[in-house]
Order: C-alpha cells, then structure tokens, then sequence
C-alpha cells in the first residue's frame, strides 16, 4: 500500500498530496533559495558587505545560513528523516549542521587573524 507524502512548509502554508507535487515544490523552494543567493551574490548591496557581525561581512553570514537551510531541508525531504523519530531526526540533522558551523567560525576567524598579521604586521607581502 503506498502512502502519500504530506510535507507541510512554513506551518501549513503548502501541502503536497502527491510526489509529483512533492517534487515540484522542492525545485520552487531550492530554486528560490539559490535565486536569492545568486541575485545577492551579484548584486552585492553595500548594507550587507559594509557591515560586520562577528569579524564577518553580512553578505557572508547570509550565504552561510541559506547553505545550511538548504542542506537541511535536502536532508529533511530526500531522506525521509519527516518520516523518523524527533531524536533520530535531531542526531542527523543537527549535529553536523553545528559542527559545520563551528568548523566555518574557527577558519573564518583564523584566515582573518592571519590576514590581518600579514597586513599589519612586520612581514611584507613580496615573497
């Protein structure tokens, strides 16, 4: 007996009934994702890359987050985890989400204290 797939995104505002439908909702909401990302990429608003939140432009922190939401909702749909246990669920998907990000603050803020060594410092760019 197949079921039918009820995928509910943003509390209840679309349904899917069929996966055909299901999979046609998941290319809208990537795509508006990755439009957002890429028309943000382009057009680079001065707001987002003049201002600094934790020694890291907006613009960045807003690629980041958006890469995140869609990892997990790749994760969340493709791989059944709707269908699982909350505690399975929350072992899949939110652990490497925080590691990820964690690994991404320790390389940021060390590319940016190295950078700024090499700047400010007594060592010269010319190798």
């Amino acid at each position: 007996m197949a079921h039918e797939h009820k995928l509910e995104i943003f509390r209840g505002l679309l349904k899917f009934r069929s996966n055909t439908q299901k999979i046609w909702g998941v290319l809208i909401f990537l795509s508006i994702v990755t439009a957002i990302e890429v028309a943000l990429g382009i057009l680079k608003p001065a707001a987002l890359t003049g201002n600094y939140f934790l020694g890291m432009k907006l613009l960045n922190w807003i690629f980041i987050i958006l890469t995140l939401v869609k990892a997990y909702y790749i994760a969340w749909d493709f791989m059944h985890l709707r269908d699982e246990k909350s505690s399975l669920r929350r072992a899949i998907v939110w652990t490497p989400i925080f590691l990820v990000a964690y690994l991404i603050f320790i390389l940021l803020f060390e590319a940016d204290y190295i950078y700024n060594v090499w700047k400010d410092g007594f060592v010269a760019w010319d190798f």
